[in-house]
């Protein structure tokens, strides 16, 4: 079984103390830090982690992907799937071009 400290992906609390948060890649910690809102690189101290990591106190910040995906402009530029046009499409390319075999 793995251990959480071997999983840990994402934001935690610094286990050096020396900033906020750190970022965890693969259960180890990694130079990027963070203390409050600002991010900023510090290498991890070359010592043995104290305990498993704790996770992060700290918000996150919303998702610039969050919510509706779709353009403002995506009815302009996508026509809409009709099934029929679909099949009449088709249909007329196998007559045209012969069916394959």
């Amino acid at each position: 079984m793995m251990s959480s400290v071997t999983t840990a992906v994402g934001w935690f609390r610094d286990p050096y103390a020396r900033h906020e948060d750190r970022y965890f890649s693969e259960g180890r910690p990694t130079k990027l830090v963070r203390d409050g809102r600002r991010e900023s690189y510090d290498p991890p101290p070359d010592l043995p982690l104290p305990g498993p990591p704790e996770p992060s106190r700290a918000r996150p910040a919303p998702s610039p992907t969050a919510g509706d995906l779709r353009r403002a402009d995506d009815a302009q530029r996508e026509a809409v799937y009709d099934s029929r046009r679909a099949c009449e499409t088709a249909t007329s390319s196998m007559v045209r071009f012969g069916a394959a075999r």
